[in-house]
């Protein structure tokens, strides 16, 4: 089996013999299968109403188990935003009726973002749909080989944490 890869590693390497081309076989597959899941997470999320960085959010908190809420600095760690950023999604997931502000009763500075009903069943429905299609990219590799490629792929991630 051959893909658009192995095609532009075989241009490169007529062009520089010299060089060492393992990286590109692995990364440019990697990105490939990154824009495809992009465009299948928009899909599934379009289909609820939702954008990608709407769904970071409401799954953060989904996350996080009942009562469903998380401080603003945890929401930073989980969504790799900026507190500028974030403040500007919470503020429009509030709008949407997604989230609520509620004062911190262990802090009486700090305020605490708290799912409502309306972004738990979204935020499911989404997951739901993004499951869906994740499975239909993952749909031509046995299960036991998803499971080693989910480990090969950790140590990978794992620095970045």
């Amino acid at each position: 089996m051959r893909d658009e890869v192995d095609e532009l590693v075989e241009a490169w390497a007529r062009e520089r013999p010299d060089l060492d081309l393992a990286p590109v076989e692995i990364f440019s597959r990697i990105g490939r299968l990154a824009r495809h899941l992009d465009l299948a997470r928009k899909a599934a999320f379009s289909t609820h109403g939702i954008e990608s960085w709407e769904f970071d959010v409401l799954s953060a908190l989904r996350r996080a188990g009942a009562p469903y809420e998380l401080s603003p600095g945890r929401l930073l760690k989980a969504t790799l935003v900026t507190s500028g950023t974030m403040t500007n999604r919470v503020d429009r997931l509030t709008a949407r009726g997604y989230v609520e502000r509620q004062a911190d009763p262990a802090d009486r500075r700090g305020v605490l973002v708290r799912l409502t009903p309306d972004g738990k069943r979204t935020v499911d429905a989404a997951f739901a749909a993004l499951l869906d299609a994740e499975r239909d990219l993952l749909a031509g590799l046995p299960a036991q080989d998803r499971a080693r490629l989910a480990d090969l792929l950790r140590p990978l991630l794992a620095p970045f944490a």
